[in-house]
């Protein structure tokens, strides 16, 4: 896979893109300098078509929306949004060079409650979801929800953003995968706070039954027991983990849609392809 030399094609997003692009070109024509109701306006109104960039956004929103659908990610309950959030960041740091496992990419969107499979590891390779599974947050991010974050050695919260996975190791919990936060002010400092990912007996469905929701951890993503080390094992050394949930503080360079998009479309993407 790390030697494949696979492009990115696009035929189909062509084919999608037409049907959108009529939609878009109203936009532009509303927001066009020319005067309204002006003979210059009315000519230019039958040749007005968005923009390269705007069609090139257009695309590339197309082709990620196709990518969800044909992994089946709504059915899984995972939001396009969270998705397309997810993508941004991970082609940004695919075009940073941060990357050494590109194959994968794993969310967990903390807007779900803990008694829910609220964790996913995605093949973009074959397009497929390879795990699903319960997740835990930080005792002081919330109970059932997470709802407070931080940076902040022992905050004992969950930090939100984009962590590139690095080495695994045998801790206190079995094996363990170390963590390197790429989100300056909202994860930093995760590896000093020992941010990993480990499994927890608190996370099963068993404890949700009894409890109500998921034990909690010290901010870790804590994964059930039964298949901690499975997961651990596809998603260690050098892929994405993106950490979501609705809160207006986050801001993230790596969600620059530009970046992305360039890396979409101008770079060769030894990951996935479309037919």
């Amino acid at each position: 896979m790390k030697n494949s030399k696979i492009r990115l094609r696009a035929k189909w997003g062509r084919r999608h893109a037409k049907k959108a692009i009529p939609l878009f070109a109203s936009f532009f024509l509303a927001h066009s300098p020319v005067p309204a109701g002006s003979t210059t306006h009315k000519q230019n109104a039958a040749v007005v078509a968005p923009s390269t960039v705007a069609l090139k956004f257009i695309q590339f929103e197309l082709e990620v929306y196709d990518l969800y659908e044909q992994i089946g990610l709504q059915q899984a309950g995972l939001s396009l949004e969270v998705f397309n959030q997810a993508m941004v960041g991970y082609l940004n740091l695919l075009h940073a060079g941060e990357l050494t496992n590109t194959r994968t990419l794993t969310i967990a969107d903390f807007d779900k409650s803990s008694s829910e499979e609220r964790f996913w590891v995605i093949d973009l390779e074959n397009k497929t979801i390879l795990h699903q599974s319960l997740v835990a947050h930080g005792k002081n991010s919330g109970e059932n929800m997470a709802e407070d974050f931080s940076n902040v050695i022992q905050s004992e919260k969950s930090s939100l953003g984009f962590f590139v996975t690095q080495n695994t190791y045998q801790g206190r919990h079995g094996l363990s995968l170390k963590l390197a936060g790429m989100d300056e002010e909202f994860n930093k400092n995760a590896y000093d706070r020992n941010i990993v990912v480990h499994g927890a007996e608190y996370v099963s469905e068993d404890f949700v039954k009894q409890h109500g929701r998921l034990g909690r951890s010290q901010g870790c993503p804590a994964l059930p027991m039964k298949n901690h080390k499975e997961i651990i094992q596809d998603i260690k050394d050098g892929s994405v983990l993106y950490l979501h949930a609705s809160n207006a503080d986050y801001k993230s360079k790596l969600l620059d849609t530009e970046i992305a998009m360039n890396a979409f479309f101008k770079e060769a993407i030894p990951v996935y392809a479309y037919n």
